[in-house]
């Protein structure tokens, strides 16, 4: 014999005289993720595909003709060959302008995060008088071209016998770099929190050393961002080089490869090599640290 419960369900139905609530509207990230998947396709890969077109057809280009025989006119790079790259970096001096570059770039990435951390510091963490019109300066001095600080910094270094050295150069690098780089670490240390320096004043430490500890591991992404980007630009720099360095022992990368192209004649192939050993380092460098440089710009970007 079969016994049927005839109790009515009042946990499935709500008791009578009480609405029904209404369903839970969808949210505006679920939304967005279905208009999303009604785009077409070939419109997102379409634009893209073009971008992509425009950018590597260059470099493709630049390689061709590095990798390519003298007087060849094939689209195709074969057979391949170095004898590009073997007359620029001996005969064309390259091996001394790739190292004097790589000297520059090195000691403005150092002296540029060193004053930087020290300055971006100083603006995140204390107040004084005139802060707001020092950070409106550092700001202002980004739309000054370089090209007008030439008679000046060429005066100082005549002055301080400095013309024809690689320290005009470094200098006049991290003067340049310095006030986006702090702008930047400044930003940066503002997102540390301030209680984490305090407690560790209460365990004792002093304020460099609290910083040391506690402040500098968290500003590594920053540093690289301020580093590279310091790196990159003294890198690829033309002006300083060409009007501080007069002697061809002291030139770099970017004068060298002026010193490529003739009145009357062009040797593409050499410059292809130059331009390929010129973008070399900035390619390993972008290709190793991209995660932190983004990560680093938006971060001291955030509170500026």
């Amino acid at each position: 014999m079969i016994v049927q419960d005839t109790t009515p369900d009042t946990a499935a139905r709500p008791p009578a005289g009480t609405a029904t609530p209404p369903a839970t509207p969808p949210s505006a990230s679920h939304e967005r993720r279905r208009a999303w998947d009604e785009v077409p396709r070939w419109q997102i890969y379409l634009p893209l595909g073009i971008y992509l077109l425009f950018t590597l057809v260059p470099f493709y280009w630049v390689l061709l003709f590095a990798v390519r025989p003298a007087g060849s006119t094939s689209l195709v790079p074969w057979p391949m060959t170095t004898e590009h790259f073997e007359k620029v970096w001996n005969e064309r001096s390259f091996a001394t302008f790739f190292q004097n570059s790589l000297l520059i770039g090195l000691a403005t990435l150092v002296t540029t995060t060193v004053v930087a951390l020290a300055g971006g510091y100083a603006l995140a963490r204390f107040d004084f008088r005139l802060k707001k019109g020092f950070m409106l300066a550092l700001l202002c001095s980004q739309f000054v071209p370089g090209a007008l600080l030439l008679v000046p910094l060429f005066q100082i270094f005549a002055n301080l016998r400095m013309i024809n050295s690689l320290g005009s150069v470094i200098i006049a690098e991290t003067v340049f770099q310095l006030p986006l780089s702090m702008i930047l670490i400044s930003g940066f240390i503002k997102n540390v929190p301030y209680s984490l320096e305090e407690a560790a004043w209460v365990d004792g430490c002093s304020r460099f050393t609290a910083f040391r500890i506690v402040v500098l591991p968290l500003l590594r992404p920053g540093l690289v961002a301020v580093g590279s980007f310091a790196f990159v630009h003294s890198w690829n720099h033309f002006l300083f080089a060409l009007m501080f360095l007069s002697s061809q022992d002291k030139q770099t990368i970017p004068v060298g490869l002026n010193t490529l192209m003739g009145a009357d004649s062009v040797d593409l192939g050499a410059l292809a090599a130059g331009g390929v050993i010129a973008a070399v380092p900035v390619v390993i460098v972008f290709a190793f640290i991209q995660k932190w440089l983004v990560t680093g710009f938006s971060a001291g970007a955030v509170k500026g």
